[in-house]
């Protein structure tokens, strides 16, 4: 197997999942005693949302590829950022290194596709559900892209990051996403993107009438796949 280099730690709730789920995939595929062969940076997330909010997105930048520079020089095959957020910053990364880098926006378009949809509701933080970074990547695959409208925005976001980001999985933000997953069905929406790596935490395919496409999951089972070849 290849070795697999992740960019963890935004937050470490969802890259305890991503070690979890690349296992699992690897044992479930290989058998056995296998696992995958993972090296892995966690970040301290407080400093990396202090840069999001400050807009200091080229110190993170510069940051991240030196981090994917390190888990290549120390023998990883592929680099996966732990995070839809931060893939915002996924060019400055690939130009730093020369081995490919896995991108959660390819991997959950194409599962989406492979399915037949293509009108997509999207779910994340403010950053991944407002900036061009991601919704274009999904529209490159040829998706229509749905947002919630601005209030709810605010809402999802504030949840990500006040709440599930610190490990709170509360019934009543349950019962947020699952209105804004509603409406966004309402508004055409074939199914639905848990575009945030946490966000599997709180909501899942029992939570809307649509299929839902967990990022994380779909992700860390691309990773799996590669490392196995």
């Amino acid at each position: 197997m290849q070795t697999i280099g992740l960019i963890g730690g935004m937050s470490w709730e969802s890259t305890a999942l991503y070690y979890k789920l690349i296992n699992e995939r690897v044992r479930d595929r290989m058998g056995k005693l296998h696992s995958a062969p993972l090296l892995m940076y966690s970040y301290d997330f407080q400093d990396i949302k202090e840069m999001q909010y400050a807009g200091r997105w080229s110190e993170a930048a510069a940051s991240l590829a030196e981090v994917a520079r390190r888990l290549e020089s120390a023998g990883a095959r592929a680099i996966v950022l732990c995070t839809n957020t931060m893939h915002k910053l996924a060019p400055e990364i690939i130009s730093s290194m020369t081995v490919p880098f896995i991108h959660i926006g390819d991997a959950t378009a194409e599962r989406i596709r492979a399915k037949g949809y293509s009108r997509v509701g999207l779910l994340g933080t403010r950053f991944t559900m407002e900036e061009a970074f991601y919704v274009d990547r999904l529209r490159a695959h040829d998706l229509d892209v749905l947002i919630p409208p601005a209030d709810e925005r605010a809402e999802v976001n504030r949840i990500i990051y006040d709440e599930l980001c610190l490990g709170i999985v509360a019934a009543p933000s349950r019962r947020r996403y699952q209105d804004a997953m509603a409406a966004l069905v309402a508004a055409g929406a074939e199914c639905i993107i848990l575009g945030c790596t946490e966000i599997t935490m709180l909501v899942g395919p029992d939570d809307i009438s649509v299929e839902t496409f967990d990022t994380t999951a779909i992700h860390a089972e691309t990773a799996a796949d590669f490392a196995i070849g």
